[in-house]
């Protein structure tokens, strides 16, 4: 028994889980009994997807392993949630084990879907996990030339940056190879601009389009894929040809989420202040939410230390005025070693808003070092994200 009793349990050790875990353990130590729950066996910085598929990092650099958390009064726990009762506040694991919460928070992400879009498994490739950045990364060694379509197949979508991204990174990789001349790279989102809340950024990234070559095609949707004839079929009632199709899956809750009633319109919907769902006691953060904040990870390590906030406070018997900002800082590849700092504020009631320093190379040295300090805090040890830029 721990001094204060409490028993938090945390599903999903992303940057929300993560973040949440190590802030209680830095407070409270072993007066409180923190369960971190993911079924993997490491974490992934979504940046390191795009490193090691563009062949700057390794597989094994790009895993940072959950035994490595080690944080005084967290327990982790490598298993599946196959059920959820938000009432009781309890949490039924693969392994047989029923977990028992005071206070629950539930960080399981998003879900990708690839088969919601008919043959883009026949034909395309995502890249929004390691397994399909794994075979993205094969699929352009073996590329000798044509069509490249990096398109977006539903919204909402995590981290709005990394089409564009993809799309700079793709002209770099084509170009070193030699076969830019003899390609074309086409960019289909659903968006109205790269990144809307912030017109600085995505005037920068479409005037980057414009010197590299790269088709533009906002505000449209790949609704299906035809394997055969090598097309995708667009919302307009368009077609675009490809030899070539990264793309990003439609996006969905857990299954066990919808299961356990936590969820309206396909999310779960949270206080956007303080985090907290209907259900006493329960709190939900990062890409499973419908909080308003784009699905990233800086969002939800935001939402983490809020919800943190209130649990420290709650286990030495006050309470919390801590509140959720709606902000967050991605960076953002331009393609030769330049990075964007694009900063976004969402509040509740206004418009987002947002700015953008750069790009430039110093602040690719501040991207890594991002990565490097919480690879420190959560898993105690020293990280190198690239071998070489």
């Amino acid at each position: 028994m721990t001094k204060t009793g409490l028993r938090v349990v945390i599903l999903g050790a992303g940057f929300g889980g993560l973040e949440v875990a190590s802030k209680l353990s830095e407070a409270l130590g072993e007066d409180v009994d923190t369960t971190l729950v993911d079924r993997a066996e490491s974490f992934v910085f979504g940046f390191s997807k795009l490193d090691f598929m563009f062949g700057r990092t390794s597989a094994e650099r790009v895993h940072l392993a959950y035994a490595d958390v080690a944080h005084p009064g967290v327990r982790m726990v490598r298993a599946d949630v196959v059920g959820i009762d938000p009432v009781a506040r309890t949490v039924a694991l693969d392994s047989g084990q029923t977990l028992e919460a005071d206070l629950l928070v539930v960080a399981l992400g998003a879900d990708l879907d690839p088969s919601a879009t008919p043959g883009l498994v026949e034909a395309g490739q995502e890249f929004y996990t390691v397994p399909g950045a794994r075979a993205a990364r094969d699929a352009l060694e073996e590329f000798d030339g044509g069509r490249v379509v990096i398109a977006v197949t539903s919204t909402p979508f995590k981290c709005p940056p990394a089409p564009s991204e993809t799309a700079l990174l793709v002209h770099d990789f084509l170009t070193e190879r030699g076969l830019r001349r003899s390609s074309s790279i086409d960019l289909v989102m659903p968006l109205p601009r790269p990144i809307p809340p912030s017109p600085l950024a995505s005037e920068a990234i479409l005037e980057a389009f414009e010197q590299r070559g790269i088709g533009w095609h906002p505000g449209s949707l790949v609704r299906s894929v035809d394997p055969a004839r090598r097309l995708v079929a667009l919302g307009d009632g368009s077609e675009m040809g490809f030899d070539l199709l990264l793309a990003v899956p439609k996006h969905v809750t857990p299954p066990v989420v919808v299961e356990a009633g936590l969820t309206e319109d396909g999310w779960i919907p949270v206080d956007p202040r303080t985090l907290r769902t209907k259900f006493p006691d329960v709190f939900a953060i990062g890409d499973v939410t419908s909080v308003g904040t784009p699905k990233a990870g800086v969002f939800a390590e935001g939402q983490a230390r809020v919800v943190a906030a209130q649990i420290i406070e709650r286990a030495r018997g006050g309470t919390s005025d801590a509140t959720y900002g709606g902000k967050g800082i991605c960076y953002m590849e331009f393609g030769g070693g330049q990075v964007a700092k694009v900063d976004v504020t969402f509040l509740p009631g206004q418009a987002p808003f947002g700015g953008m320093d750069g790009p430039s190379l110093p602040n690719s040295q501040e991207k890594q070092e991002f990565g490097a300090d919480r690879a420190r805090r959560w898993f105690g040890r020293d990280w190198v994200p690239v071998e070489s830029r």
